[in-house]
């Protein structure tokens, strides 16, 4: 998870309920599985387990993933980063709507020399999440052409956030769009982070796009789950920041308010399936009702 910086609708997939399929349980699961990896830290062998991990889940549920492969440098040197990219095949081939809404989350951990840190909530929690949208959405073909999935690499800074430290996944993803110049087929996007908090307060970051804001307060309020959307008191830096430097508004759903962040006690005991389970309903209902209108 980035750093702080200071400083109702009823739409025509009304009818599929996509939210209501959404398990926490089951993402919560997928967060398990990255945690019992261990540490997933640039170039480790836990990382490539969790790739491979997410690609099988993706293609089990008819996804076309491919792998974006790059390399930057870092204060510790030249590092190899991999972004995962999900779009939805159908009979045999990929299905790509002319605008596309993406799903966000990185699955990378921060490197700490001086303790084991598995980043159940950092990371794992938002990637098992990301994992059963593809899963709930792969039941809605239609729905699920309008949309790719995009899992982050080298989130976490390797020393400490800077211009040139961290969010190394989505810098690159963003700038590839842009000299492929294909920001303009992207509708908006939103990103996951730390969103498994067994004390669940969404806070959004207070520069997040209006509308964005808008659709998610009103499916929380629908589904009965507004107390725990609130805004943060800050800008928060996050991979959701290239994206909107780009011009593709990307809202962040994130609980910024965890005790245990980057320390050895972000642990699986630390994760609710429950707080899961809100996330993703609220962002399937807005997705359903109101984003992709």
């Amino acid at each position: 998870m980035a750093a702080v910086v200071l400083g109702s609708g009823s739409g025509s997939f009304a009818e599929t309920k996509i939210w209501a399929d959404f398990s926490g349980e089951k993402a919560f699961a997928h967060v398990r599985q990255l945690v019992d990896l261990g540490p997933r830290v640039p170039g480790s062998d836990a990382l490539e387990k969790s790739r491979s991990y997410i690609e099988k889940k993706l293609r089990e549920s008819g996804w076309n993933v491919s792998r974006q492969t790059f390399s930057d440098d870092t204060p510790r040197g030249k590092m190899t980063f991999v972004n995962l990219v999900a779009r939805f095949a159908k009979n045999g081939s990929v299905n790509r709507a002319d605008k596309i809404f993406l799903l966000c989350s990185h699955y990378d951990t921060k490197i700490f020399d001086t303790l084991r840190f598995v980043g159940a909530n950092d990371g794992g929690s938002s990637t098992g999440l990301l994992l059963e949208m593809g899963r709930v959405l792969a039941e809605k073909p239609s729905l699920a052409a309008k949309i790719e999935l995009v899992f982050f690499d080298g989130e976490e800074a390797v020393e400490a956030f800077s211009p040139t430290d961290g969010l190394y996944g989505s810098r690159h993803f963003a700038n590839e769009l842009v000299k492929d110049n294909a920001v303009k087929q992207i509708r908006s996007g939103i990103l996951f982070d730390m969103i498994g908090d067994r004390s669940l307060t969404v806070t959004l970051p207070r520069d997040s796009p209006p509308e964005m804001v808008q659709h998610i307060f009103a499916s929380a309020e629908a589904l009965h789950y507004r107390d725990h959307f609130t805004y943060f008191d800050h800008d928060i830096t996050d991979d959701h920041s290239p994206l909107n430097a780009v011009g593709i508004p990307t809202i962040d759903l994130i609980d910024f308010d965890f005790p245990w962040w980057h320390t050895a006690d972000d642990t699986l005991d630390k994760v609710s399936a429950e707080s899961l389970q809100i996330v993703g309903k609220v962002a399937a209902y807005s997705l359903s009702e109101f984003d992709l209108k």
